[in-house]
């Protein structure tokens, strides 16, 4: 997920970092964007609100043409030294509702990590997902990953992250993460506490993430210019339940005939 600006929050980029197992993360993900790949003869990926950029490191190892696009230099810069001068990435800062320059140049452009849920409304959905379709060359796909904050009864908060992660004073760190769903608006609360006894420095952070329905994300693609859009309830192209799948995935193609839009 990208850094949230206004009224949100800003995640530290190496907590943020710490607060996923990406190992396993991306072996269960890794099957679903090889077969959608091959199935697009995808060559080139732009990975939108990269964050710390470990879609783009993966699919740079496949020896694909990747650029990572997020609007935070604090993330764009530990991609940098995260990765090193081995992964050949363009890390480029740029809003998720901003086209590639030029565009059409990707084959593929994915926006995971809950990313488009930041965006303030529904007319900020249509504009990202407009964005992005103009990134894809005619005929490319289009995958686009949210929450499905439908699952969550509403009200009672959620803890879904709890995790010890080192610390510059040597005494390290708990994070916590947790959800709530309040209408159609849903709250990430994050809690980075200080393991020091003596002047312990905790921080208390929490931003407004948005509820999209499939129905919504499906017009405003196909608004967008999308065609053969599916819809998905995780990375094993399990169907999409609204009241218990974990994830909403779309995949989508740019329509040939969005070419001229």
């Amino acid at each position: 997920m990208a850094n949230i600006d206004g009224d949100g929050f800003k995640p530290d980029p190496a907590e943020y970092d710490a607060m996923i197992d990406w190992k396993r993360r991306l072996e269960r993900e890794a099957p679903f964007y090889r077969q959608l790949f091959e199935q697009f003869k995808v060559q080139s990926v732009l990975d939108v609100a990269c964050g710390t950029g470990r879609h783009a490191e993966m699919f740079h190892s496949w020896g694909l043409s990747v650029e990572g696009a997020d609007i935070s230099p604090e993330m764009l810069d530990y991609c940098r030294t995260r990765c090193g001068p081995g992964v050949a990435a363009r890390w480029v800062q740029r809003g998720f509702d901003q086209p590639a320059d030029p565009p059409a140049s990707f084959d593929a452009v994915i926006c995971v990590g809950n990313s488009l849920a930041i965006a303030a409304d529904l007319q900020k959905v249509g504009q990202v997902l407009s964005a992005m379709i103009r990134s894809i060359r005619p005929g490319g796909a289009l995958v686009v990953q949210v929450l499905n904050l439908w699952r969550f009864e509403e009200g009672p908060i959620v803890w879904q992250k709890c995790r010890r992660i080192p610390s510059d004073d040597g005494v390290g760190r708990i994070l916590l993460k947790g959800i709530h769903r309040i209408g159609p608006r849903g709250i990430v609360e994050i809690a980075s506490l200080s393991l020091a006894e003596d002047n312990p420095q905790n921080e208390f952070r929490s931003a407004t993430i948005l509820g999209i329905e499939r129905d919504e994300l499906l017009s405003l693609a196909k608004k967008a210019g999308a065609s053969e859009c599916s819809t998905f309830g995780g990375y094993d192209e399990s169907p999409y339940r609204r009241d218990q799948s974990q994830d909403l995935i779309l995949v989508a193609r740019r329509s040939l005939a969005a070419e001229s839009l």
